[in-house]
């Protein structure tokens, strides 16, 4: 565990065990229901997978990139699995507090504080996450012994989280199997993503650790923003107080100048990878999931309808809104591109980090396209 000054940073034993606590128990299943649900979501993933390379084409004939493994869990599992990820991004970040530790008052602060308060208010966070996540596909996983090195290089391995799909497919009242495989085709496009493009894992992470190094926050800054997010899922801020930050996210309170030109590269492969990964799931759904039109219709309106004005604010808080923005925009790209110069025209994307799309070119289309084909034609 990081430190800072002898007290650790965050306790993310701690964070695990106040997040599995919390997590609010799944929609009800029978012994039964919850071993043929299981059992289905791991073929659907199967199946996904021949359906996203047949769609995509980004995965050369004859080719086998490294095999990732498949978890299907609980909300529980989820926090578990997700812990050591978090833990090998944010290292960067942590170092650098503890080097601006010494005489300066946020760290003493954090020295006195210490990382069991820091470990909870990240356990709180996590419950929150944990019921709101269909599937992940776990990009920054280190290598353990369920993991072996290769699939880690690459970019981990592929969570579904049964809980939550049931939940969402019962509130829709849409066919279950279809459903199911819907939310496979969109977690497997994105292991297709990884497992076919070999420098895109390091090239993600290199910007993510770029912006962490970058970070020029005390310490107590990230505390109190943490504590904010707590507070108000629990219901410590009253109804109606707003925030003195005017709203902006964990993410926005941290940057530096240097940081934000970082920023917008990571917000464009994101919106890249997020809307691809949309655009494949509707994209194949014609073919193998019978109902795709009513339940991206219902799925939509779910998105619209938003949640409530404490649940937005916490979105807005950690940044979750913006992700949606991110399944918007980079899939009305993905199919702007795709009807200018076809699924092989529009794969050059994965050619190396000059291609991918700047965060203006997310926004138009044409511009990429203009970049990447024309002037390489010319």
């Amino acid at each position: 565990m990081t430190s800072i000054g002898g007290a650790e940073m965050v306790d993310w034993k701690l964070a695990v065990a106040t997040a599995s606590r919390l997590v609010r128990p799944g929609p009800e299943v029978t012994r039964d229901e919850a071993r043929e649900i299981v059992a289905e979501l791991r073929r659907h993933a199967k199946a996904a997978e021949g359906h996203v390379r047949a769609y995509t084409r980004m995965i050369p004939e004859g080719h086998e990139p490294p095999d990732t493994p498949v978890l299907v869990v609980d909300r529980a599992g989820w926090v578990k699995a997700n812990v050591a990820g978090f833990r090998e991004l944010l290292a960067p970040l942590f170092e650098k507090m503890r080097e601006r530790r010494s005489g300066g008052p946020g760290g003493a602060v954090i020295g006195a504080v210490g990382g069991k308060v820091t470990g909870v208010e990240v356990g709180v966070l996590l419950s929150y996450m944990s019921s709101r996540v269909l599937g992940q596909y776990e990009t920054f996983a280190p290598a353990t012994r369920d993991l072996p090195a290769a699939a880690a290089a690459v970019g981990g391995r592929l969570l579904l989280v049964a809980p939550n799909i049931v939940h969402v497919e019962r509130e829709l009242d849409v066919d279950p199997h279809d459903f199911r495989l819907w939310v496979a085709l969109h977690e497997e496009t994105h292991r297709t993503q990884f497992t076919g493009v070999p420098w895109l894992r390091d090239h993600l992470q290199g910007e993510i650790q770029s912006f962490l190094e970058q970070t020029d926050v005390d310490p107590m800054t990230l505390i109190e923003r943490l504590r904010e997010a707590t507070q108000s899922l629990v219901g410590g801020r009253p109804e109606g107080e707003e925030n003195d930050d005017g709203g902006r996210s964990i993410v926005e309170l941290v940057q530096t100048p240097a940081q934000r030109e970082t920023l917008g590269r990571l917000t464009a492969v994101m919106s890249l990878l997020e809307g691809h990964a949309d655009y494949v799931m509707d994209g194949v759904g014609p073919e193998a999931v019978a109902s795709v039109a009513e339940i991206r219709e219902k799925f939509q309106q779910r998105r619209a309808r938003g949640a409530g004005r404490l649940d937005l604010a916490l979105r807005r808080l950690l940044g979750l809104d913006a992700k949606l923005r991110q399944y918007r925009d980079g899939e009305r790209f993905v199919r702007a591109v795709v009807e200018e110069v076809g699924m092989d025209g529009f794969n050059r994307v994965w050619t190396s980090p000059n291609t991918l799309p700047t965060k203006a070119e997310i926004a138009k289309p044409a511009d990429w396209v203009a970049r990447v084909h024309r002037r390489a034609e010319s």
